[in-house]
Formats: C-alpha cells, sequence, structure tokens
C-alpha cells in the first residue's frame, strides 16, 4: 500500500513510524510549525525515518505533489488542517483520519483536552473516511478506553496515539480489501471539541473545585493553565488534585502551602497546585516554589487572579 501520512505533533509519531514498517509511505506532510529552528515531532520522525517531509503554509500549496506520487491512502492524524476536496479525490482506495475521540462526539481540534475538561469516563479512537465537513466522515473503526481518575492530557495522548496506531494497523487491510465499509454517523449526537482559546488557559476560581481541576488536568501541557500571582507575572499550574482544607474563603484565595502544596480556594472547595511553572523557568514542585520565591509574594490570604 502507498500511503501518504498527514500529521504534526508528538501524538502523530507513532502512527507514522508503524505505517513505515508495513506500508510504503511515498510522502509526509507536516504543518511548519516552528520553522526550521523548532521542526515538528512529525517532520523529525521522517527525517529519522529518511522518509520525504513537506511543511506547506497551506496544504493546497503542495496538492500536486501528493497526487503525482499516486498513493492508494491519505492517511492524517492530527495534522491541523481541513483537506479541501481536490485532495480527498487523490488516493485509489481512500482518504482517512485517525480522530481522537469517540465519534459523533468530540468533532473538532482539542477531543484530548475537552474530554478532560469535561470530565468524560472514557475517550477512544475512531478511524474514519475524510470527507470536507469536519470530523463528520463515516466511521471505519472505534476503540475506547477509559479515563482514569487523575489522567491529564499528556499521558491521554500518550495512551491514544499507542491505541490508533494499533486500531489503525488492525484496520488497514480490510479497508484495502473492500471488506469494511464506513459507516454514517448521527449527525444529531454530535458534539465538538474547538481548539482551545488563550483567554480559556487563565483559570477562573469562581467555578467548582472539580471544574478547576480538571481544566488544569486538561490543559496542563501545552498551552498551559495559568494564574497571576501579585506581582503580575504568570505562574503556570501543571499538576494538581482535589484539597481536603474545607475553607470558606473568597475564591482565588491562597490558604496555605505545606509539603503537598499550595491550597487554593476555589467556589465550592479547594484545589491543590503540586506542580507549577514561573515566567522563564523551569517546571518544579510547588513546595520547592513555595520555598524559594513564592514565599516572599504569597501569604495566606492573598487572592491569586
Amino acid at each position: 500500500m502507498r500511503i501518504v501520512f498527514m500529521g504534526t505533533p508528538e501524538f502523530s509519531v507513532p502512527i507514522l513510524e508503524t505505517l513505515a514498517q508495513h506500508t510504503d509511505v511515498v510522502l509526509v506532510v507536516s504543518q511548519p510549525a516552528g520553522g526550521a529552528a523548532k521542526p515538528s515531532p512529525v517532520f523529525r520522525a521522517a527525517s529519522r525515518l529518511k522518509l520525504e517531509c513537506l511543511r506547506p503554509q497551506r496544504v493546497r500549496d503542495v496538492q500536486e505533489r501528493i497526487a503525482a506520487v499516486e498513493p492508494d491512502f491519505i492517511i492524517t492524524a492530527a495534522y491541523g488542517q481541513i483537506l479541501p476536496r481536490t485532495i480527498l479525490d487523490v488516493p485509489k482506495i481512500a482518504p482517512l483520519n485517525v480522530h481522537a475521540s469517540l465519534l459523533p462526539k468530540l468533532r473538532g481540534g482539542a477531543p484530548v483536552q475537552r474530554a478532560i475538561e469535561r470530565r468524560h469516563e472514557q475517550s477512544g479512537i475512531s478511524i474514519i473516511e475524510m470527507v470536507e465537513k469536519m470530523d463528520a466522515g463515516g466511521i471505519y473503526a472505534q476503540r475506547a478506553i477509559d479515563i482514569e481518575a487523575d489522567e491529564t492530557s499528556t499521558s491521554l495522548f500518550e495512551k491514544l496515539a499507542l491505541l490508533g496506531r494499533d486500531l489503525l494497523l488492525d484496520t488497514l487491510p480490510s479497508i484495502a480489501s473492500g471488506t469494511l465499509s464506513p459507516v454514517s454517523q448521527n449527525d444529531d449526537e454530535a458534539t465538538f471539541a474547538y481548539n482551545v482559546k488563550p483567554h480559556e488557559e487563565h483559570l477562573d476560581f469562581n467555578r467548582a473545585a472539580d471544574d478547576v481541576e480538571a481544566k488544569i488536568r486538561a490543559l496542563n501541557d501545552v498551552p498551559g493553565p495559568y494564574v497571576l500571582l501579585p506581582d503580575r507575572t504568570r505562574l503556570k499550574i501543571r499538576l494538581a488534585s482535589r484539597s481536603d482544607k474545607d475553607e470558606t474563603e473568597v475564591p482565588g484565595t491562597f490558604l496555605a502551602a505545606d509539603r503537598r502544596g499550595m491550597h487554593i480556594q476555589c467556589a465550592d472547595g479547594t484545589v491543590l497546585f503540586t506542580a507549577v511553572q514561573p515566567e522563564g523557568k523551569k517546571t518544579m514542585s510547588a513546595t520547592a516554589f513555595m520555598n524559594g520565591r513564592g514565599r516572599h509574594l504569597l501569604k495566606p490570604g492573598v487572592v491569586l487572579t
């Protein structure tokens, strides 16, 4: 099978690596990401595998090159752009997408983050036929996994990348032989997982503690939820859990720090920050932060915004 693979982040890499082992990957396409100074994980993987990798600003700019390699499949996994009909029509068999949700739930670019933020009990992978409408194509196969109570977007992405790799490998021969056909989605059951906007990174302590803790787990890696310290610098929160402190201060109030971390008041309870990242610094334990700069900035009763 001749494959054009399209993907960008770390999630896509195990899928590309497996395709390179079991099929003929004739071309890779990735988003430019940070340019030559900071190539995407897929570009780095393609280079390691000695595969040609294009990084167009607009995918339309390379559609002639994609057509020229005459692929049986175009397979995308978190590529980051919707493909036009002129590209979807290129493969001899089908254009496929490895999507990180149990469609029709969570169509869009941030299904992993939204599943955790909305406290879903399950996530999964859907192998679908690509159409011009976002994540709306027929479903060839799905596989579900449970979302753990302490799941972060980082850990869930890692699990789903391997699940997607395995499900695609299991499914591809049947699609190629024509023995497996896609099943239409029910659009009435669709929900959406739009990309995270910058304003969503700013934590709102007027929300329930479980919602704040879930958002921290959902955005723990990139871009990263944050609070503003009294000196107006950002403190990103990388890990948190539900605190056992039972107080009724103003939401956002710094209550105390102990060996476990920093206790912060929310609307109906408290959260415990366990790992943080000050501006210009690496991620550290909340305890280490409070033993250093934090002890000069934060005293019980200070309200974080």
